[in-house]
Formats: C-alpha cells, structure tokens, sequence
C-alpha cells in the first residue's frame, strides 16, 4: 500500500483514492516571467516522479499544473523589456517548456493559464462575499477575511494571533485586519485588467489556483503539491478561501518538496547563488541533474554545488556503464523480481526515490558479476519508471557537456574545465591508431595515445573484445 506524508497531518498516510482506481492530482507551477531555476527544477522533476509512479501502480492519473501568466512582476517586467504581457509570458513559458523537456519532464494532462480563468476567479470571490468571507475595499481591491475562517493555520500550524503580533502595524490600510489578504486588485494605469463587480482590476494570486483546481478537478480531490515555500501562506489561502466557498474539504494529501540549497547556502540573487536551469545545463547533462534530484529523498533539503553534482554524473555512469553491450529487448518490468519487489516498496514508503536509486546499483552490480540480459532489461525497466537509464549506454558515456569550446588539438592542460577536446570520429580514430601501434610492438606510441586522450578526459577500457571509451 502507498503511504504518503501528508503536511496536513505531520504523517505518513495510507494512500485511499476518493475515487477507487483514480488520481486527482494538483501542482502549483511556474509565475512566467524569467527562465526556470533549480527550485523549479526540483519542483517539476520530483511530482513528474510522483505522477510517473501512480500510473505505474496502475491508476488513471489527471495531473494539472498552473501556469501564473499575471502578476505584478511580469508586468514589471514587460514594462522594463518594453513588450506586452503575452509577450513576454509566451517566451517564458515555451522557456519553461525546453527545460523541463530537457530533465525527462512528462508534460502535466492539463496546463491551465491564469488569465484563462478569471470568470471563475469572479465567482469564487462573490461566493465569498455572499457568505461573509470576503469584503469589497473603498480603494477597488477584494480581500479575503481570515478571521472569518476557523480552520487558518491548519496547513501550517501557524496562529493568527501570533501572526498578527509578528506583523508591523499598517499605515493607511483599507483591510479590515492585517492578516486579510487581497483576492482582486484595483487595475493601475497601463496594467492589463478585467471587468468585475468591483471594478476593473485583476486577481490575486492566490485565488487562481483555488479556481483552477476545482474547475479541472471538482471542489474535491486527492493530492495537492508544491515545494515547501509555498506551504504558507499559499497553500493556507488557497484552502481557506476553497474549503469557505465550497463548503467542503480542498485536498485529502497535501505534498511539500524540500528546500534547494546551493553551497549550503539558501539559493537567492542577493547572494549571487542563483542557478537557472539553462545555464546548469550548459555544464551538465539533464540527465545527471534529473538523477542528482532524485537520489535525495523529496522532503530533504537539496545541496547543489559542482561537486555533488559531479558525484551524480560518476554515479550514472556506472549505472550506464553496466549496461553497455546489452541489446536491451525490454524495458518491461517483472513486478515479481526480488529487486522489484524492494524498489516498489520504496516508493511505495513516500516515493522513496533514495531508497529506489540503491536498487539500480544493487542491479548493476550484480549485472557487472552476471552479465545477465534478464537483470540488464530489468535496470533499464526500473530505471524508465523514475524517467532514467532511456539514453543508448555508449551515446550517454561518449558524450559531455561543457562551458568551453575546444578546438581539436588544444593542449588540455591549457584548460581547467575540459572534457570535450577530441571529436567522436578522432576518439575513433586514435583508438584504431593504438590497436596498431600495439600490433607493432609501440608500446611507447600505444602509452602516448592513452595519455593524450585521458588528459582530455577519455578513458580507454581494454577487454577481450576490444577498446571502449567513455569520458571521464
């Protein structure tokens, strides 16, 4: 049985479907208005992984995943790139798209855009109003009334009185508490707006996923997600103003992703540690960093740095070097194995992808001992489950990703983050001018071309059925 950690209850839970056989599944996407980082980097990798594993525990999964495509810092921004809102959002998320592309990212059933949706924001909002939980302001804003709501907190654990007495008093406030937070913004000049009851204007940002949630999958559902920043206040918002609209529960199973953290540090552009997803991907394969996600458990901070990241692309490696020299028929996975009886029950312990990643390893080092075309079909399997181990083993090991571009015959030595200096064909060619230079007893030419290929970080492996190579 599937055992999820709930945030709302501080537990893990057995997973019970409100519909037997079904997945109503919700995920707070990207506010489009720069390229992705790796906190959302983080965020789509790991519910792609959670998405991927109920289908393959055989449920009908609706997974949706917003799109903010209005806010206050993408009308900033388009103001000072001087293009429109669509623009500017329509770049970001065709962006978005290549990135998460890029990781093995399966795309949601359902990509709802805010702007999209205002109609149903409206009625939500007088829904509110009509049962006392929200207030028209004088200055054209709609708030929502926290104290109107019993349950706020529930999510988060927080107290409104100990909210509140944390809060700097307003000055020339038109809420009626300092806790109550905006559900429809008055429209400033030259900002995009619509028609409301209350004049034009635009939504928070909290009523979008409140209103998107339930147009695409009830009033009701199984699982809401999204990384751990979001818990409060977004996640307590959004409930409170679903569960007083609707009158009945928002979400069954509420799942949080764990912070990411750069050097230790809190990723953030004050401190100049901030990481796109692009510009990580110019230095690794998307495939490394997908598996670096991974192999931490989803509710564990995530520490980024060169070096963890260069220990998961070792890692990999020996996953992919394992299965080099299978013609792999399969990827079909015999739920009855050992192995695959231990990897499901990881992830059936809350996803427990570190636990799932020691099965991989524990496959290939048996496959390395064995060379059993059953095992090898079996790690590729398991490894298609999570969105790894797809690419051919040499085409993996024999290609890099680096930030310089080397020209053929540059001393690497010259260099101090190379790994691409030799083309394909010249590797080919250098290893063919070895095995002859070995034939003809050079061993001295034979020692010369491995040490010119490993100083540009390619390594030779001798077997009896010839030379292979990989990069380092």
């Amino acid at each position: 049985m599937l055992k999820i950690y709930n945030s709302m209850s501080r537990d893990k839970q057995t997973f019970l479907p409100i519909v037997a056989g079904k997945v109503s599944m919700y995920v707070c996407g990207m506010t489009v208005y720069d390229y992705c980082h790796l906190g959302h980097a983080r965020v789509m990798v790991v519910f792609d992984m959670v998405s991927r594993w109920f289908r393959a525990s055989n449920y009908d999964v609706t997974y949706v995943r917003n799109i903010t495509d209005i806010d206050d810092k993408i009308i900033k921004r388009a103001s000072e790139n001087n293009e429109s809102v669509g623009q500017l959002t329509q770049r970001f998320i065709e962006a978005m798209d290549e990135d998460s592309a890029a990781l093995g990212v399966l795309r949601p059933d359902i990509e709802p855009r805010a702007t999209a949706y205002i109609q149903p924001m409206l009625d939500m909002i007088s829904a509110l109003m009509s049962k006392g939980h929200a207030y028209a302001a004088a200055n054209g804003d709609a708030y929502y009334s926290v104290r109107s709501f019993n349950d706020y907190g529930k999510l988060s654990g927080k107290s409104l009185d100990d909210l509140r007495a944390g809060e700097r008093v307003e000055v020339d406030t038109f809420k009626q508490d300092a806790m109550d937070f905006v559900l429809w913004k008055a429209a400033k000049p030259n900002e995009p707006s619509w028609d409301s009851p209350w004049g034009q204007g635009r939504p928070g940002w909290h009523i979008e996923c409140s209103a998107m949630s339930a147009c695409h999958l009830g009033q009701h559902f199984d699982l809401h997600g999204g990384g751990q920043d979001l818990q409060f206040p977004h996640h307590e918002n959004e409930i409170a103003q679903s569960e007083a609209a609707h009158e009945c529960t928002m979400a069954n199973y509420w799942m949080h992703n764990g912070f990411v953290r750069v050097d230790d540090e809190k990723m953030s552009k004050s401190l100049g540690n901030f990481f796109t997803i692009r510009t990580v991907l110019e230095k690794y394969k998307a495939e490394v960093v997908r598996f670096f996600i991974l192999r931490a458990h989803y509710r564990s901070p995530l520490n980024y740095s060169d070096k963890h990241l260069d220990d998961a692309n070792s890692a990999l490696n020996r996953l992919y070097t394992a299965l080099r020299g299978f013609e792999l028929v399969s990827a079909k996975v015999d739920w009855q194995h050992p192995q695959a009886i231990r990897f499901k029950a990881a992830m059936d312990d809350d996803f427990s992808t570190s636990e799932a990643m020691a099965v991989l390893f524990d496959l290939a080092h048996e496959l390395n001992k064995t060379k059993a075309l059953v095992t090898a079909n079996l790690l590729k399997g398991l490894g298609k489950v999570v969105g790894l181990l797809q690419s051919e083993p040499n085409a993996h090991l024999q290609n890099s990703i680096t930030h310089d571009s080397i020209k053929e015959g540059v001393n690497a030595d010259d260099y101090s983050n190379v790994s691409i200096v030799f083309s394909t064909i010249s590797v080919e060619t250098r290893i063919l001018n070895r095995t002859e230079a070995k034939k003809s007893k050079n061993f001295a030419e034979a020692d010369r071309i491995r040490k010119e290929l490993a100083d540009a970080g390619i390594i030779l492996e001798d077997s009896p059925q010839g030379t292979t190579w990989r990069r380092a």
